[in-house]
């Protein structure tokens, strides 16, 4: 029994372990479908290097590369209820929202931070799709709004990362009043002159692209992303049509003028920072012309 115990279990256990690590040095491309090395993942800010496919990018990995090495300031969202609705199907919300955290190591699907890209102050909020597929409840409709209002207190401009499956159904009506309320905020930001950069990468659908996703003075995009409200299958069965090819991707809303630009993501960045660095400049200009 001590050498079953002793030698046999922990060399199994090694082999395990050790085919578990090696596995996951290796990515899938859902784009052309080769393993790529982990590191080589790193280097091209999770883009195939053989396709250029842009596979989703975790909220917080973003916010660390778009925000300037030593000036991010994380920024704490207000506690909310977390379970409104006592909701359970097969599993109780409280337990999906567990899993979600530990999976995710976020409260929810929202980070928001401030400091410098490119040398240009902002805030920066960035939804999490490992987060319950990004969806909005509460908690990051409360994110959103902290968001803006630190931007309109540090009169920077707000420059939001969206990733999301839409509103979160277990939070039910709760989840939907997010969307006039992020719309209130985005006017806010208007009101005072504060620039919007709006984001959208993979996938951007639901109740997020039906509120402040689609509101940004400038909007960009990441190629090849999903956009829309319901999703394609959901859309043909409804009207009984075949939709166009390439229908809700970021070059199809590029081609028919819903979005500014699509944009790869190692340029992403430089391009952020010149279009803060123009905004800004011309809003000055505005207020010295006015005085």
């Amino acid at each position: 029994m001590s050498w079953l115990s002793n030698f046999v279990r922990p060399k199994i256990r090694a082999l395990v372990k050790k085919s578990e690590n090696t596995n996951n040095f290796w990515v899938k491309c859902n784009g052309c479908e080769q393993m790529v090395y982990h590191k080589d993942l790193k280097e091209t800010l999770s883009v195939c290097p053989t396709c250029d496919y842009h596979m989703k990018m975790p909220a917080r990995q973003r916010i660390n590369w778009v925000l300037d090495e030593g000036t991010i300031k994380e920024i704490n969202i207000p506690q909310t209820v977390i379970d409104p609705l006592k909701f359970k199907d097969n599993k109780k919300y409280t337990d999906r929202l567990k899993v979600s955290k530990e999976k995710s190591k976020n409260e929810d699907a929202i980070i928001v931070a401030s400091g410098q890209i490119g040398g240009n102050n902002a805030v920066v909020a960035a939804l999490d799709f490992d987060f319950m597929g990004g969806s909005m409840g509460v908690a990051v409709g409360e994110g959103f709004l902290e968001a803006a209002k630190e931007a309109v207190s540090l009169n920077v401009p707000l420059i939001v990362f969206t990733a999301s499956g839409g509103a979160r159904m277990q939070e039910g009506i709760f989840s939907l009043m997010q969307l006039p309320r992020t719309v209130i905020a985005v006017n806010k930001l208007k009101e005072n002159n504060i620039p919007y950069i709006v984001i959208l990468t993979d996938p951007t659908t639901g109740g997020v692209s039906a509120s402040f996703a689609m509101l940004g003075d400038i909007t960009y995009a990441e190629p090849g992303a999903l956009i829309g409200f319901a999703g394609p299958r959901v859309i043909q069965s409804t009207v009984n049509e075949t939709l166009p090819e390439g229908f809700q991707t970021s070059e199809y809303l590029l081609d028919h003028g819903m979005i500014d630009d699509v944009v790869s993501r190692k340029n992403l960045k430089a391009v952020i920072s010149n279009t803060i660095m123009h905004l800004v400049n011309n809003i000055s200009k505005e207020r010295s012309y006015s005085h």
